[in-house]
């Protein structure tokens, strides 16, 4: 039998290699970049956040309107499943203060590296630098290689893609795979960046001194929903763990109704009352920038927003200014491009797909990880899925086998 193709070197493609090889089924895995895991690697260099702790049903909550379909993916291989087969491979986790779950040392180059060798070991056979171009007219896989076009034939066996979603492109997540399934009839949901920062319009003094500087421990809202983190100010806008895990409301709100205002409470150990009357007090000799930071703890980057968000008069008075520090709006004007996206929403439709997540148009060809139409936000949820996603495919293969 020809060996079962798996285009794409990822999380979810190196999953379903794991399964499949496991099965004594020869696979060969192909990947546009020079080694694997590329994406993976980049995802490690602030700490390889794998999963969270928090319990199931919350955890599934992340998952949005595809919380089901991922659910039958988790549960093959939830949270505590990949941490299990983390230690199996020599790597121990830990929870972190936040929830979140790293490994030991907390980068992502011992994981896959210890990984690659149990692939190895189980007879998968890697292939650098060999970029999916389609499909032959018989069925076959087209590569682009630095010597040439390659042609891979199907032969009675499998393929897996797992192609990653639009982002990072110059790691090899660049969606140059949606018009060749939609091609052959394939319908693809539009590519859209998650996980991923706004454009705000700052004033030229507030992108001049305050680019880069981050927002620690503030409270953002938007309409009912309500998370706690950091952001980053940017010459552009914001980005940051806060904004990401609102980042996908907000970005279709602003498709709906042309602009999203997120609030921001920059006091969230404070109510209004005591805040305002803390404000109350005399400053004195102090002026206004002492008194903020003696008062209310603002400085620096939050002392700069509330300068760039508020009217003078709103600052002189205390019941104001404490209004505008427990909710102060930030106008979004439009997430960034794509390909500063940390993963993408959209991809191929579910409708495309059996629950083993085999294409129906294309029997035997199977798919798996972003390049499916679900989304998740950082804090380990988005990995999660794509691990649980190539345990799927893998075993679907092996039933079609």
């Amino acid at each position: 039998m020809t060996p079962v193709a798996i285009v794409g070197a990822g999380p979810a493609g190196l999953m379903a290699a794991e399964v499949i090889s496991a099965a004594g089924i020869a696979v060969d895995v192909y990947d546009a970049m020079p080694t694997a895991g590329r994406k993976l690697l980049r995802a490690g260099i602030g700490g390889l956040n794998i999963t969270h702790s928090e319990p199931l049903a919350d955890f599934l909550t992340r998952y949005g309107e595809r919380q089901d379909i991922v659910a039958r993916w988790l549960a093959d291989f939830g949270p505590q499943a990949l941490r299990d087969w983390a230690r199996g491979l020599g790597i121990e986790t830990f929870i972190g203060s936040s929830g979140r779950v790293f490994p030991q040392g907390m980068k992502a180059a011992p994981l896959l590296r210890s990984w690659l060798q149990r692939l190895q070991t189980q007879g998968v056979r890697f292939h650098p630098q060999h970029r999916w171009l389609g499909w032959t007219d018989d069925g076959g896989l087209r590569f682009a290689t630095p010597d040439g076009e390659k042609k891979v034939g199907a032969g009675g066996s499998a393929t897996v893609l797992a192609l990653g979603g639009g982002s990072w492109a110059r790691l090899g997540a660049d969606g140059a795979w949606v018009p060749l399934l939609a091609a052959r009839g394939i319908q693809v949901a539009p590519l859209r960046p998650a996980n991923c920062g706004f454009d705000v319009s700052w004033s030229a003094h507030l992108r001049e001194r305050c680019a880069g500087q981050p927002v620690k421990g503030v409270l953002a809202r938007f309409g009912n929903l309500v998370r706690q983190g950091d952001l980053i100010l940017t010459r552009h806008g914001v980005e940051g763990g806060v904004i990401y895990a609102l980042a996908a409301p907000l970005r279709d709100a602003l498709k709906r109704d042309g602009q999203a205002t997120l609030n921001l409470d920059l006091v969230p150990g404070r109510d209004s009352a005591r805040l305002t009357a803390d404000l109350q007090q005399p400053h004195g000799h102090d002026s206004f920038a002492n008194h903020l930071r003696r008062r209310a703890g603002i400085t620096g980057a939050k002392a700069a927003l509330l300068y760039e968000t508020t009217a003078a008069a709103q600052r002189c008075d205390p019941v104001q200014l404490a209004t505008a520090l427990k909710s102060l709006p930030l106008v979004l004007v439009a997430p960034r491009p794509i390909d500063e996206a940390i993963s993408t929403a959209g991809g191929i439709t579910f409708s495309e797909l059996t629950d083993e997540l085999m294409l129906r148009r294309l029997p035997s060809t199977f798919c798996a990880g972003e390049m499916l139409d679900w989304e998740a936000p950082t804090g380990g949820y988005l990995l999660s899925a794509c691990f649980a996603s190539g345990r799927i495919a893998g075993r679907g293969v092996l039933a079609y086998l």
